[in-house]
């Protein structure tokens, strides 16, 4: 959609900056000036200025200027055409469509509808399940018992959903109201209308309401009071929301965050209420998923320092060698990473409760910084002893340090890389450069590092998922005919082992499931059973697809599949990884390409388009570049 610069105009000349900057970032009057401390970088003293004479802000200690749809772009990572519409929305105005037809109008004017209505239904909700813990002694006992007080309950928005299957029959007037469904409030199941069975998704559980960083309620979490499984159960992916995209706890942070200097992340949702009510109200947590390059970048929004936390035992390591490989491309010389290990036997809450609010605080201050953990996990089962260990270190490091962008913590820590390896950092550089990254992991050889064995990349440009992986070729060529489409592959290995949709970032997710149909709806169709029920295996898929509009598409596809297993060896699980991984970086080649075309017709009336142009130039390129890398390397059949 593009809007006329008239339009901009006029909307800039009616707003009134300090009134947008004053909501949320608190201003003082100094002299024709506010000032206030920047929301967009860790400061003690106000050095933020909005002038309302001139209508623009600036901040004397990052340099972060402009005007009021630039602030809510930057603070709120909102796109250009959803901040002129917040803006226009607060003034009354309608945002002009050029060039669009009335149907596209219509259309356009349904979803904004359908997604406040959604928004407006899990609002609701979570004001019923907030009535219904007023009433629940045992779900008090539990906050209690965890020493969760009233006053953050509040903050929070706490809940409490009851144990019937359809205490939400007794909020929405109109059970059946297929809006439930789409929230993700409720769960049907059964194909015949007279055998469908409807019930609340969410059933004795403390609920957690997901806020955006405007506020919003776009979802909820749920956790049992006891032990059963599974212990928290998070909404579906819906128009609202997404997993890879969200951090618990991020709109009730942002304050403390600023004060602090510091995000503290954590792996779960009592983990934040709990470091609240205990003095670390700075804390957020993801949402059941691993940090994803979308985290970083909101966090880095509100602040220049962030530390992760994690337990100490394995998995605890390896969420934070994904979270590392997630913040690499982000990594400058002015913004801080580190990684905080507590105890196995310890999470935060029981950390502070045992040894207090101070030897919790002096293990934030003593966390390790990214340059060091990047050390640890390329030489992690490496014998830094022997040369074949070094060398081996040197491999696992090499997608890891690439990943840095440019500037004095790279090089600084290309010399740490290179005295680890007993090389100079000239030899070092010659040895990658001879040796391009195309295969390995950037963890030693561990596959759990980062999915799939893949070595990360940067990515360019905001707004972009972040690190895109590349895959290597397998030493023993796959002898099978080429596929018929790339959905149709696409759907082909998915369906043939479920378990690889968890390792796919939500990047990829995304690209699949806005294929248009039927593919589309079956990759959605996939995505919702997986976070449901888990990976499954075909057979059962099979029952489950009887009657779907795509149970054709996936018939074939799985045909496709058996006729390519009689006429090739047997395929190992890693194969198939690759396969799916090269398949999805080409077709996230097409996507780039249509998004870089509509960057260019929306250049003459966007400015910020040039921008995006830039970037998915650049993450293109660098696409493009590891795909030319892998083949080039690739063994003659």
């Amino acid at each position: 959609m593009a809007i006329p610069q008239s339009f901009i105009d006029e909307l800039l000349a009616r707003v009134d900056i300090v009134d947008v900057v004053g909501r949320y970032v608190p201003l003082r009057k100094a002299g024709t000036s506010f000032v206030g401390l920047c929301p967009f970088h860790s400061e003690k003293s106000p050095s933020f200025n909005v002038v309302p004479t001139k209508q623009f802000y600036h901040c004397f200690g990052c340099g972060a200027s402009g005007n009021a749809i630039r602030f809510l772009m930057e603070h709120l990572g909102l796109g250009f055409i959803d901040a002129v519409e917040d803006l226009a929305t607060q003034v009354g105005l309608t945002v002009p469509k050029e060039e669009r037809s009335l149907a596209d109008q219509a259309r356009d004017a349904a979803e904004r509808t359908r997604r406040q209505t959604l928004g407006l239904v899990l609002e609701q909700a979570a004001q019923a399940w907030r009535r219904a813990l007023k009433d629940a002694p045992r779900a008090i006992e539990y906050l209690k018992g965890r020493g969760v007080s009233g006053a953050v309950a509040r903050q929070y928005g706490l809940g409490y959903a009851p144990p019937g299957w359809h205490f939400l029959a007794g909020v929405f007037p109109n059970y059946d109201d297929p809006l439930l469904e789409e929230s993700g409030l409720v769960i049907t199941q059964g194909e015949d209308e007279g055998e469908r069975r409807r019930y609340d998704r969410f059933r004795d559980r403390i609920m957690f309401p997901i806020r955006n960083i405007k506020g919003d309620c776009i979802g909820f979490g749920g956790r049992v009071l006891g032990d059963e499984k599974p212990k928290y159960l998070n909404s579906p992916e819906t128009a609202l929301f997404h997993k890879g995209r969200e951090l618990y706890g991020l709109y009730e942070a942002r304050q403390a965050i600023h004060q602090a200097g510091y995000a503290l992340v954590t792996e779960g949702y009592m983990d934040v209420v709990a470091l609240a009510q205990l003095g670390f109200p700075n804390a957020v947590a993801t949402l059941g998923t691993a940090c994803t390059p979308e985290h970083v970048q909101k966090l880095f929004r509100q602040t220049d320092s962030v530390v992760f936390s994690f337990d100490g035992d394995a998995a605890g390591r390896r969420a934070a060698q994904k979270a590392l490989i997630a913040a690499l491309p982000h990594a400058t010389d002015l913004r801080s990473v580190r990684f905080l290990f507590l105890p196995p036997e310890h999470d935060p809450d029981s950390y502070i409760r045992a040894l207090g609010q101070a030897a919790f605080a002096e293990r934030v201050a003593e966390a390790v910084p990214l340059s060091r953990f990047l050390l640890e996990v390329a030489a992690q089962e490496c014998d830094l002893d022997s040369a074949e260990g070094r060398a081996r270190m040197v491999r696992a490091a090499q997608a890891l340090w690439q990943a840095l962008p440019e500037g004095a913590l790279r090089l600084q820590i290309l010399e740490d890389l290179a005295r680890a390896a007993q090389m100079s950092t000239a030899n070092l550089l010659a040895v990658w450069q001879a040796n391009p990254a195309t295969s390995g992991t950037p963890a030693g050889g561990r596959s759990d590092t980062a999915p799939h064995g893949a070595p990360t990349y940067p990515a360019a440009g905001r707004g972009h998922p972040g690190a895109v992986r590349f895959l290597g070729t397998s030493r023993r060529p796959l002898r099978r005919p080429a596929p018929i489409g790339k959905a149709d592959h696409a759907a082909r290995l998915v369906l043939d082992d479920m378990a690889q949709w968890e390792h796919l970032t939500h990047e990829d997710q995304a690209l699949l499931c806005a294929l248009p149909e039927p593919h589309g709806e079956l990759f959605r169709w996939i995505d919702r059973t997986f976070h449901d029920q888990g990976p499954l295996p075909w057979g059962t898929l099979r029952e489950a697809l009887r009657g779907e509009p795509f149970e054709d598409l996936a018939l074939r596809a799985m045909s496709l599949a058996r006729e390519l297993a009689r006429g090739s060896d047997e395929r190992r699980p890693h194969e198939a990884q690759q396969e799916l991984r090269g398949l999805l970086n080409r077709m996230l080649l097409e996507h780039l390409s249509a998004l870089e075309n509509e960057a260019v017709a929306q250049a003459a009336e966007d400015p910020s388009a040039l921008d995006r142009l830039r970037a998915l130039h650049e993450r293109r390129r660098q696409l493009q570049a590891g795909l030319d890398a892998v083949e080039s390397h690739a063994p003659s059949p």
